[in-house]
């Protein structure tokens, strides 16, 4: 589920000069300076800091009075055992993949592989190869790690996040990932349910709770069956009928549902609209932040399938703290320990080519020219395609790739001056035009955790209406909504609950935007340009927009270079024995 978005690679609005990742420098992931960032259409990130206090040490002064003499209010914050997922076909799919390059014949010569972008796909990609014995040469545009996972430091020790990272049950492979590292205590593991805001009853939930004791798909039926108050017992029966055909048709029914969307499929099979706007409209602003008649079926039902197999797929975790230092520095250690190399602030120029068009070498906006035995693009499809030599253009592999365009997102976080009492330990579908799913930090994150005062994040969706709104507007819309979700608590003039600070983080290109018939235009992970690879959760790989996409995307990516390795080091040696006889 995507419930993250960010561009890897915006052009920065100031120059700061390369930077290598060392387990001796990671502290200086605290000391970030980024206020401005802009894609390259000069569309700001919006990573802009908001105070409505005097100063920075009015404002200091008053958090530190509420975290140290805040009101004795006591919040309990509940984690869970991780769940039994070793055991599930697709988590020991998942682990023999990951096995495969630790078991695979050592090179006589390590390929160097040079990969752009260290969101979760390059990181993953850089990994793997390394498990394999190869060299990966990890290139970040940015002064952060993570590309969608991303994350900065304001000067008060606070975080925020390019957006609110879910982490399923049902992502074998990123669950791999985090045993393989030996970091599965960092994901806080919640019971096992769903919430939804309920418009009708402002300030009231409705549960979807799964029982432990019954396995899938009974435990998922059982949650939906117990559910009165978002759907009838007639519109139960009508969507189960309805979902039929997906569940005996299986994933030769599901890849063919490519070319409709959620409100005419509904449709198509009878289902009355009311459990669209119930309980799809939540869904698949959470997937894919956009709504209903835009987003493809396919994805609906993806998710839907993973949810109902799998007896735990739909139980959530959130990480312990921030993503940067949390997830993606323990992939930056083990990638350094077995010899790669990673580089922030490494932002790619050109694409050079040979004469026979493929790759020479990747040209940096610094000047230094990096050669390999092999390429990566691991960046997001909107930046590759503004990357794409112009030889390559009418490559139909190339071509397809216009129909795949990044949906714009915003991330909203807000520090109140007290702690709210109508919410969860868990994720929460606001069910809000404007709004997607949000969370209590100060409640669900041990990093972010705080008795006295609640920092809420939110995912703003549907944002394209909103993307160039100023952030005052972003957060006034955004607290009309909360006062939905908390009308005894926040009201939008702020005579109840008061804002200490905010941030907005706007993100015009993220996941790839799922509406229908994308998926032929997904490219495999080996490009038709021998030595060029691509990762990242646009690429062929039945996850979709999702860090479980990402990650398993750089699997086969590094699978497919693993696989192709004599081939590249013979070119490697042919281009040295030109070089010498010239």
């Amino acid at each position: 589920m995507a419930l993250y978005g960010s561009i890897s690679s915006p052009n920065l609005n100031w120059q700061i000069g390369p930077k290598t990742i060392s387990k001796s420098t990671s502290s200086s992931m605290n000391s970030y300076t980024t206020i401005s960032l802009s894609f390259s259409s000069s569309v700001s990130m919006g990573l802009n800091l908001r105070f409505n206090l005097a100063s920075p040490s009015t404002r200091a002064a008053k958090i530190n009075r509420l975290r140290n003499h805040g009101s004795p209010l006591k919040v309990v914050c509940i984690d869970y055992p991780r769940p039994e997922l070793d055991d599930t076909v697709n988590f020991i799919e998942a682990s023999y993949l990951s096995s495969t390059f630790r078991a695979s014949p050592r090179p006589t010569k390590p390929l160097k592989v040079v990969i752009a972008g260290a969101g979760l796909a390059g990181l993953s990609t850089a990994k793997y190869l390394a498990d394999a014995g190869h060299k990966p040469i990890l290139l970040e545009a940015r002064d952060v790690l993570g590309g969608k996972v991303a994350a900065w430091k304001d000067e008060d020790g606070d975080w925020y996040e390019t957006g609110l990272h879910i982490f399923f049950g049902a992502y074998p492979n990123v669950q791999n990932l985090f045993g393989e590292l030996g970091i599965n205590d960092r994901l806080q593991w919640k019971e096992h349910s769903m919430i939804f805001a309920m418009p009708s009853k402002p300030g009231e939930f409705s549960r979807f709770d799964f029982p432990e004791v019954l396995p899938s798909p009974l435990n998922g039926i059982w949650a939906i069956l117990r559910n009165n108050e978002m759907l009838t017992w007639p519109e139960k029966i009508k969507f189960a009928i309805g979902l039929l055909p997906a569940m005996l048709g299986g994933q030769a029914y599901v890849e063919a549902q490519d070319g409709v969307s959620v409100k005419e499929w509904m449709r198509k099979q009878g289902i009355p609209e009311r459990v669209t706007d119930e309980v799809f409209i939540a869904m698949s602003k959470a997937l894919n932040f956009i709504n209903p008649d835009e987003l493809s079926m396919q994805c609906i039902l993806i998710a839907l399938n993973r949810f109902l197999q799998e007896k735990h797929g739909s139980k959530m975790a959130f990480l312990d703290g921030n993503p940067p230092e949390r997830l993606c520095m323990p992939i930056v250690d083990h990638i350094q320990s077995l010899g790669g190399e990673v580089h922030l602030n490494s932002r790619i120029k050109n694409i050079e080519l040979n004469d026979d068009n493929t790759v020479k070498s990747f040209l940096l906006t610094n000047g230094k020219v990096i050669e390999g035995d092999a390429y990566v693009s691991a960046a997001p499809v909107d930046i590759l395609k503004l990357l794409l030599p112009e030889n390559w253009k009418g490559v139909p592999y190339f071509q397809r790739l216009d129909k795949l365009v990044g949906v714009p997102v915003i991330n909203v976080h807000i520090w109140f001056d007290r702690k709210l009492k109508n919410t969860y330990d868990h994720l929460l579908f606001s069910r809000s035009p404007l709004l997607s799913v949000y969370a209590d930090m100060s409640v669900t994150c041990k990093e972010y955790y705080n008795p006295n005062q609640s920092m809420l994040e939110l995912v703003f969706a549907p944002a394209e209406e909103w993307i160039s709104r100023s952030d005052e507007d972003i957060i006034g819309a955004t607290m009309s909504e909360l006062a939905k979700l908390f009308p005894d608590e926040i009201s939008a003039d702020q005579s109840k609950a008061k804002i200490i600070k905010y941030h907005v983080v706007k993100t015009p290109r993220s996941v790839y935007k799922t509406v229908p018939n994308c998926e032929p235009c997904r490219p495999l992970q080996r490009s038709p340009i021998e030595g060029f690879y691509l990762a990242g959760d646009y690429t062929k790989q039945k996850y979709l927009a999702s860090m479980e996409g990402a990650v398993l995307s750089g699997k086969l990516c590094a699978q497919a270079i693993v696989q192709d390795s004599e081939l590249l080091a013979a070119r490697g040696q042919k281009r040295i024995a030109q070089v010498s006889i010239v």
